[in-house]
Formats: structure tokens, sequence, C-alpha cells
């Protein structure tokens, strides 16, 4: 049994077929940095093989965002390490044991006792479900509704990034898609060419845009009825789209806005791909985005909002070969279709065609192979192929391998038998990583494969996640304070007693360290608090907040606030020593930095954010070593295997050979005794002469047969040591970079003295 445990392979299944060993199908993850497809019937297997991919990629520490159109993905969460009858009892089908004539006790008896047997089939102890649980938090979001995590959709309509406004065709591409989704949601099948209400909300959309400003729905609803400009190309607003049509569309708009159902579009956390992957503290997620409760518009309109969202993310990443994130869609129906152009389209094509330069992976997934772009699916690398609905659905899916195949390598018989009578959970998987095309059955999930989830169990699952969020929750600025009710109401201060006085520090900071190769500037405002005498209290220094207002010179005068006599030279030089001297303890900067790896953190970045850069990294590192190893034995091993090769066929022709002879021999002895019997003594003595020398040739094979044999066993002694030597420094390799716990250690750092700069010091006095 292979050790499937390792990282960067996903452990998927076992090959099918004829003196195929039973040993796991390992996958490697960087493969689908060119992305994958899987097709397959209901009842194919298509969704447990997604599952059992998504689980790979959440234990090697890969997020995922999961769109489920069906409910089927949620089951992602359904993991109970005890694999016992108590955890799956509440997630039973009632029905189901109904119609079995079960109680739903003894159902959830037998279903967990088919789980502990399944897993043990495939060699999977129940600890990998825990370790599949400790390794990515799961949520499920349910943008327009409350069931699971709410998730709020204005922000796509946020003005862009840089990286995103600097590439003129990329800002193109989100203008139009972007409306495409809004008038989605109004029923408007738009033309981005000769729409007019396409072409009026990309020239507001662009124009705001252009000057950096964030739009809402509301206003692009102002916007419509008052356009920031007075011509649309060359013709005159007026004549392009009168005044009264765009009150009408504007009160389209606003109809949609104004719909209670709308309102739970608007609520919940902002639709942020990063925050979506990763939790703040960097760990990684599967992020399933439960849609099915949604009709088919607003399906369209949240799926288009979230590619363009997922387009601008993926840009502000740095390249990578490495596997960084994955987006699965579980049914592609309908968003990637062969002719039409909805506005998923545009960013589903982008996504295929620029994706794997940024470590970002696309796994589609639909039952009819009719449904899909077959242009756009010559960029995926890997084909998973389960059993077809009808043999034009086969004809279609041979067409697109045949297509996408630039190896030469696949025929049209060969796939016809290959796809002929495929069972359930048994693949096809043509990988253009791979020579061959591998068949092979679906390994058992870890997650209980329960089928669609209800929006009750859905808010079940989440109620934890709501619960911590709603405590985590600032409490809002308006919410009353309760006090004790005996507690006496003091006086009114004096109105001295309200003001106090403070020095204002403007400086300029400098941060270097060789070893970590820090040597950073950064420019902070202080406040120092003034005793009752005006005397600085330096232990209190702090940071000087962006809302601090000072009380009015005169206030403060009338008052009688004693301030700091910083105007005075010899006071100041020594208000300037003693701040100086303070601010290497008060303003230091913390950094964060991975053990034994020569990687810090940024200034400004967070714990959660360098965590989540140093997995990239090591994962980079990892596969790079990876590389160089498979280049270092990858051609030894080579040359060995074709040694035993031809090792082996020569085995077969020596025996060949010693066959032949052996029929000689017993031919020229059987010849020699039937003359001898027949009375011919004399021919008979030479042909058993003739048959004494056969004997000794035929000795002279076997000998020849057993050197052969004796090398093929030397070559396969070197070989299996080579292997042995290869999979030896793997295993340093996933040693070394085991993310189960990253060493981050914080470095803390001192400005320097010399270099600091007071660049102003005034006096203050405030509330």
């Amino acid at each position: 049994m292979t050790d499937y445990e390792k990282l960067g392979v996903f452990y998927i299944g076992r090959p099918k077929g004829e003196g195929e060993p039973a040993e796991p199908l390992l996958y490697d993850s960087k493969d689908l940095t060119t992305h994958a497809v899987c097709l397959g019937m209901t009842g194919s297997g298509k969704t447990g093989l997604g599952i059992a991919l998504l689980e790979e990629a959440a234990i090697d520490g890969i997020p995922s965002l999961v769109v489920d159109p069906k409910g089927d993905m949620a089951n992602l969460l359904l993991t109970f390490p005890g694999l016992s009858a108590a955890e799956f009892r509440p997630w039973i089908d009632e029905g189901e044991a109904a119609r079995k004539g079960m109680t739903p006790d003894a159902f959830a008896e037998k279903t967990a006792d088919t789980w502990k047997k399944g897993l043990a089939s495939w060699d999977e102890p129940p600890e990998r479900i825990a370790r599949l649980r400790a390794a990515a938090d799961f949520a499920i979001y349910t943008p327009g509704a409350k069931s699971g995590l709410p998730l709020s959709i204005l922000s796509s309509l946020g003005a862009p990034g840089a990286e995103l406004a600097a590439d003129a065709a990329a800002m193109r591409d989100r203008v139009s898609s972007v409306v495409s989704g809004v008038l989605s949601l109004l029923h408007i099948e738009a033309d981005p060419l000769q729409s007019r209400e396409h072409i009026l909300l990309s020239n507001i959309v662009e124009k705001e845009w252009a000057e950096g400003r964030d739009l809402s729905l509301a206003g692009l609803i102002q916007s419509v009825q008052a356009p920031p400009f007075d011509a649309v190309g060359v013709m005159p607003l007026e004549s392009f789209f009168p005044a009264k049509d765009r009150f009408a569309l504007a009160m389209r708009l606003n109809t949609l806005v104004a719909s209670p159902s709308f309102a739970a579009w608007t609520e919940g956390e902002p639709m942020d791909i990063q925050r979506l992957l990763y939790t703040p503290e960097g760990k990684p997620r599967v992020c399933v985005l439960s849609i099915a409760h949604l009709p088919d518009t607003e399906r369209m309109f949240f799926v288009t909002v979230l590619l363009n969202e997922l387009v601008a993310w993926m840009r502000r990443q740095p390249g990578t070969s490495s596997l960084r994130a994955l987006l699965y869609m579980d049914e592609i129906f309908g968003y990637f279709p062969p002719s039409a152009m909805p506005p998923s389209k545009r960013p589903m094509l982008t996504l295929l065609k620029q994706a794997r330069a940024y470590g970002l992976g696309v796994i589609l997934s639909t039952q009819n192979p009719v449904d899909l772009d077959y242009r756009g699916l010559a960029n995926i690398g890997t084909w998973f192929i389960g059993r077809l609905q009808t043999e034009r659905d086969k004809a279609r899916v041979i067409e697109g391998l045949l297509t996408a195949d630039e190896s030469g390598n696949l025929s049209r018989s060969q796939l016809e038998a290959q796809l002929a009578g495929l069972g359930k959970r048994i693949f096809l998987m043509r990988n253009a990583h791979d020579d061959v095309a591998t068949l092979f059955e679906t390994r058992w999930c870890l997650s209980y494969l329960r089928g669609p989830l209800t929006p009750p169990q859905i808010a079940a699952l989440m109620a934890p996640a709501k619960a911590a969020q709603s405590a985590a929750a600032p409490a809002p600025a308006n919410a009353p304070v309760a006090e004790p009710a005996a507690a006496p109401v003091p006086s009114a201060p004096a109105p001295a007693a309200r003001l106090r006085s403070g020095l204002k520090a403007s400086v300029r900071l400098h941060y270097a360290n060789a070893s970590q190769k820090v040597d950073y500037w950064e420019t902070r405002r202080f406040l120092v608090p003034c005793d009752g005498a005006g005397n600085p209290l330096w232990e209190e220094i702090g940071p000087l907040d962006d809302g601090f207002e000072a009380v009015d010179a005169a206030e403060a005068a009338r008052a009688g606030v004693p301030v700091p006599p910083v105007g005075n030279p010899k006071h100041r030089t020594a208000y300037e020593r003693a701040l100086k001297a303070q601010l290497r303890y008060a303003a230091m900067l913390r950094l964060f930095a991975l053990e034994g790896e020569k990687l810090v953190s940024r200034p400004g970045e967070s714990r959660g954010e360098f965590t989540v850069r140093a997995r990239q990294l090591l994962r980079d590192r990892r596969d790079e070593e990876k590389k160089k190893l498979s280049a270092k034995y990858g051609a030894k091993i080579a040359a060995l295997q074709e040694k035993a090769r031809k090792a082996q066929a020569k085995i077969e022709s020596e025996k060949e050979q010693l066959s032949r002879q052996k029929m000689n021999t017993f031919l020229s002895f059987g010849t020699a005794a039937l003359s001898v019997l027949l009375g011919r003594k004399a021919g008979g003595l030479g042909r058993a002469t003739t048959g004494l020398g056969k004997l000794g040739q035929q000795q002279k094979e076997r000998l020849d047969v057993a050197q052969a044999e004796a090398t093929l066993k030397v070559v396969q002694e070197q070989l299996a040591a080579l292997e042995a030597e290869a999979e030896a420094e793997l295993e340093k390799v996933a040693e070394r970079f085991d993310f189960d716990e990253l060493p981050i250690e914080s470095l803390d750092l001192q400005p320097k003295s010399a270099d600091t700069l007071v660049q102003s010091l005034d006096a203050v006095c405030y509330a």
C-alpha cells in the first residue's frame, strides 16, 4: 500500500483494469492550475469526485470557493470523526429510512456502519476526518437569504483597484459583465454592442470608476436620470436615450432596490475574495456559496459578480506555478454555453485563460456536455469523464478531447472503447500532463454524502458561526449603556477639569535590520499627555488618532490650562531629546518572520495575511524542490526501466529459443529410437549423436535464460534502490514543508535613534 498522505498530491481513487495494482491513484495538485472539467450523468458519482478533490485540497492547505446551485456541496460540512450513529442521526433522510422500513435510529446506525466500512476499504482511518476538519475552516454562505452566512454584493459596484484600472481591456470586460449582471435582474437580455440600456449604464459605470468613485445601486439610479455626460458617442444624450425613457429604466431599478426580498442582498459580509478564502488568522477556508434558493436571474447576477471579483482578486496576486486556490462550480449549465454570451461567460473565459499564471485552479462540473463551450475548454488540462446519458453526449466529449489533445496520443476508437459501459464512480481521467488516459474508481469521501441540504439544515450548521460573529460585532454607537440604579450622579466638573494639555508630534522613523532585509521609513503622529502643571507624561505617549481634535486656543486660555513651553528653544530641545528616547520603545515596529526562512512580513501586514503569504511561498519552494528531484531521478529511473524492459524481452527470447531447442532435441531422440526399432541402427546412432549435440545446446540455452533472469534481477534491485532513494528525498521535502503549524515568530524593531527626525512638535489642548 503506497502512502498517499504526501504534500502536493491528492488521493482520488484507484486505477481500474486488468493487471493494474490496487495502489492509490495520486493526482499532482499542481496540475489543477491548468483547470479541470468533470462530466457525468446523474448517479455517475460526479459529486463524490468533486467533494473528494475539495477534501484533498483542504487537507493540503488550499482554500476553495464552491458555487453550489443544487445544495449538494454543503455536504462538505458533514464530517464526523467519531463515525457514530449519534453524529449521523440529525442528518439522515428520515423519508428514506421510512421507505426502507427502518426507524431513524436504526437507519443512522446502518449509515454510520456503511461509512466505517467504506472508509476502511479505501484505507482511510477516522483520524483523516479529524485532520480534514482541523486543516481548514468550513462555511456556507447564502447570498440573498439568511439561512447561512449572509453576503452583501453591493461592493461589486465599487471602483476597481489600480491593477485592474490600468488594464483597459480588463476594465472594459468588468464594466460590461457587471452591467449585464444588473440588467439580468431586470430580465433585460442586453447586447453590449446594441442595447441602449447596456451602453448607457456602461458609460455611467466607466466614467465613475475612471474617476475613482464607488457606485451604489442608489447612485446608479440617480445617474440614470441625470448622467454625468451630455453625449453618448457622437449623439446627444437626449437623442440616444430620452429623459422619459431613462426615467422608466430608473423606475425599474428603483422597484428592484425597494423590493423587500432584495434587502437580503445588502446584508452580511462584503464580498471580499481574500476574506472568503482565508480567516483573519490566515487559515484556509472551504467556502460553499449556496445559491439553490435563488431564481435563475438572481443566480446569474450573483455568479457574474463573484467571477468578476475573483478576476480582480486574481490580478492582485503575485505569479506562482503552484496551486494557490480553487474555484469549483458544481453545475455549469447556463453559465458557459457554447453559443450564447450570458454575463457570466466573459469573466469565466478570462479565468480559464489567465488564472494559471496566478495559481488559481478552476473545476467545472456538469451532467450534460452540450452545455459547455468547447473552445473555452481547450484551456482545460484535466478531463474527468463518467457515465454519460446518450451516444450524442459521448460523441460530443470525444470531439472535445480530440480538439484539446496536443500530444496526438488519443484516438477516436480508443476513446469510444474506454467510455463504453462506465459504471458508477468509474471515471476516465485524461490529464494533459500524463502520456495516457487512466480509468479509475473514485475513493470513499470523508464527508457524509447525504444529498441536498435544506435551508433549516444549513441554518443549523451555521448557527455557531453566526453566534461567534454576533459576539465579535461591536455595539452600535448609539446603544444605551446600563448603569447601576443606585450610582450617584456626579456634579459637573469645572471647565479646567475637562481639558488637558499635551504635545502633538509628527516624527519620521527609520526601521532597519540587515539580516532580515528590512529597511523601512515611516511618518507617524503621537500625542504626549501633560499633567496638571503642563509637564509631559512621557510614559503615556500614544498614537494620535485621525479623529483627534484640538480645543480652540482661546477656550484653552479661558480655562487656564497650563501648556508645555514648547516655544522656548531650551525646552524644545529637551522635549525632542526625551521624545526620541521614548520612541525607541513606544514606536517599535512589530513584524513577523518565518523561522528558518528569509521571509519577513511587510509593515502593516497582519499575522493572518503573513501566514497566507508564507504558506504560498513554502508551497512554491516545495514544488520547486519536487521538480528538481524529478529531474534528478527521472532520467535515471527511466534508463533503468528501459534496461528492465530489455532484460525481460531477452528472457522471453531466450525462453523461446530454449523451447525450440527442447523440441528439436526431443525430435532427434525420438527419430533415433524409431530407427533402432525399425532395424536401421546406423541411421539411428547418427541421429542419437545429433540429439546429444542438441542436448548440449539445450543446456547452453538454459544457462542463457538463467543469465538473463539474473541480469533482470540486478536491474530490478537497482531500480528499487533508486526509487527508494527518490522516495526518501521526497519524504525529507515533505517534512520540511509540513504546513500544520508554521513556526512564525514576532520580530519587534526599534526605530534607529540617529535617523529619527521630529518634523513638528506643538503644544495642544484637548477635551
